[in-house]
C-alpha cells in the first residue's frame, strides 16, 4: 500500500466519485488507511468504474470497514461471491453480507445462509438471516424461516415478515400460530398478513 503520505485525502476520493475522476478515485484503492479505501470503491462504484476483481479484493481486506462497504456494494455485482463474508469474524461484515444475497436474490448460499439462521450466536444476524431467505424466497428456506419463529422477539418478528414470501397451508398454519405470540409486535404482523392472504382468496 502507498504511505499516507502519497495517498490522496478521503474528501479527494469522495469527491471523485462524483466529478468522473476515476483515475484518482483508483488510487485510493492502494492507501493505507482503510476509510480512503472504503471510500475509492464507494466512489469507484458511482462512477460505474468497479472492477468485479476490485471488489472481490475488497471483500477480502485486512479492515472491517472495507469489508462491510465491499458487502454493501456486493448487492450490484452479482457475479462477486460473498461466501467468505458469510464467515466473517465481524458479525456487521457478515449481517450486511446478508443483506446483499437478499438484495440479489441469489440462492447459491442458501445452505450457508440458512445454518447461519439456525445457529450463529448473535440474534442479530439470525435476524439477518431470516430476513434474507425471505427476500430470495426459495421454499428451501422455508423450514428455517418458520424455526426461526421459536427464537427471540426480534428473529420471531421478521421470520413473520418472511413468510410473506412464501405460500402453502404450512405458512397459513405458521401465520395463525404466530397470532398468539407472547411479543404483541410478532402477532400484529401475522394477523396483518393473514387478514392480506385470506382477503385475496376470497
Amino acid at each position: 500500500m502507498a504511505s499516507p503520505a502519497d495517498s490522496p485525502n478521503r474528501l479527494d476520493i469522495a469527491i471523485a466519485g462524483h466529478t468522473g475522476n476515476a483515475n484518482l478515485a483508483k488510487t485510493g484503492l492502494t492507501s493505507a488507511d482503510p476509510k480512503i479505501r472504503a471510500s475509492a470503491i464507494l466512489a469507484l462504484h458511482n462512477l460505474k468504474q468497479l472492477g468485479p476483481d476490485d471488489l472481490a479484493k475488497a471483500l477480502e481486506d485486512q479492515d472491517s470497514t472495507v469489508r462491510r462497504r465491499a458487502c454493501e456494494l456486493a448487492a450490484s455485482y452479482r457475479s462477486v461471491p460473498l461466501s467468505s463474508a458469510l464467515h466473517d469474524s465481524d458479525p456487521f461484515v457478515v449481517e450486511t453480507a446478508l443483506w446483499a444475497l437478499g438484495e440479489r436474490g441469489d440462492k447459491t448460499e442458501l445452505v450457508t445462509i440458512c445454518e447461519i439462521a439456525k445457529n450463529h450466536p448473535e440474534s442479530l444476524i439470525r435476524e439477518a438471516a431470516v430476513a434474507s431467505l425471505g427476500a430470495i424466497g426459495d421454499q428451501r428456506g422455508l423450514e428455517t424461516v418458520i424455526r426461526g419463529l421459536k427464537d427471540r422477539p426480534n428473529v420471531r418478528r421478521r421470520a413473520v415478515v418472511a413468510l410473506a414470501a412464501f405460500e402453502g397451508e404450512e405458512v397459513d398454519t405458521a401465520l395463525r400460530a404466530a397470532t398468539k405470540d407472547r411479543d404483541w409486535q410478532t402477532r400484529q404482523i401475522a394477523e396483518d398478513l393473514l387478514e392480506i392472504t385470506e382477503g385475496l382468496r376470497d
